[in-house]
């Protein structure tokens, strides 16, 4: 059933209220020409294993990119899992990730929950989906437009939300919040589906995972309307040339406004050192988010990159 016309759906495709939802393709080849600053082949890191919850509201840890293994009593959740040597179509064609996985697959313990942002091929990856299908049959959460994806991977339980709507679970709530985004699976599809990010209401604490995301006012629509936030998981990479990724992606400078416009008591980076998607080096956003928060006095724990396969407590 088509939604009805809002202010982010014309009746046809998905919109931004405040700015363009995405480039077009015109401006692409220029910017595949952007001078590109190398990367390593491989960061070689051993992997982690979760700790246990033992007792705690929830436990976040940082398995790369965005993927966020989110322990809670109410059940283990997983944010755009992408477990792929590549990110694109068939697994062959796309950027291929130098960093693995900081939790094997077969470390995971058991996923009752997926939150799937968005359908690009960096959150929204089909054979990892289908892998957890097999092992765990979790129920996805995602925005509008995007069941097709989940169900053809093998997912039997899919929930899809609208901004602002909510979804009620024993113990934990989630809400679809607004992104500055666009989305594409091939050339023919952009902005077919929603995109957007996710607040997670357990008892005690809040959780919000911005999945991906450009600078704009729904930080502070989001901080004000679900508030207080306890912890936010916000993107610092994938962001040069500016001139053709400030609709798309957030800088470091940018994560730190949205921070503070969340009003989060603190944020974790995520979006970054995983995949060579864009031209700033590897080690580059971290560098500028660090720079950034003592240009404007933020203090550090408020804001960190955690190592991959490192956990935060709550």
């Amino acid at each position: 059933m088509t939604p009805a016309k809002t202010d982010h759906f014309d009746g046809r495709r998905f919109v931004n209220p405040y700015g363009s939802a995405g480039q077009p393709f015109s401006k692409v080849p220029r910017m595949l020409l952007t001078r590109r600053t190398p990367w390593p082949l491989n960061v070689d890191e051993p992997p982690s294993k979760p700790p246990a919850l033992d007792g705690a509201a929830a436990v976040v840890t940082f398995i790369g990119h965005a993927t966020f293994l989110i322990q809670t009593p109410a059940g283990n959740v997983l944010t755009d899992p992408m477990y792929s040597r590549r990110a694109g179509p068939l697994n062959i064609l796309g950027p291929r990730r130098v960093r693995q996985p900081a939790v094997r697959f077969d470390d995971l313990p058991p996923i009752s929950t997926v939150l799937l942002s968005h359908n690009h091929y960096d959150h929204c990856d089909v054979p990892t989906l289908r892998k957890l299908a097999a092992r765990f049959d979790p129920m996805v959460v995602t925005p509008l437009g995007n069941s097709a994806i989940a169900r053809a991977a093998g997912i039997r339980r899919v929930e899809e939300l609208d901004w602002w709507q909510d979804l009620q679970m024993p113990a934990m709530s989630i809400s679809l919040t607004p992104a500055y985004h666009f989305s594409a699976r091939g050339p023919f599809d952009k902005n077919r589906a929603l995109w957007g990010g996710f607040m997670m209401a357990l008892p005690s604490k809040r959780v919000y995972f911005a999945g991906d995301s450009a600078y704009g006012p729904h930080f502070a629509h989001i901080g004000r309307r679900l508030g207080p936030i306890d912890l936010a998981l916000l993107p610092i990479g994938a962001y040069e040339p500016r001139w053709f990724m400030s609709v798309v992606h957030m800088n470091p400078a940018e994560a730190v406004q949205a921070h503070l416009d969340l009003q989060a008591v603190e944020s974790i980076a995520m979006h970054f050192g995983t995949f060579q998607l864009t031209a700033e080096g590897i080690d580059e956003p971290v560098r500028a988010l660090n720079a950034e928060l003592r240009d404007r006095n933020v203090p550090p724990e408020r804001f960190r990159a955690i190592g991959f396969g490192a956990s935060v407590r709550l």
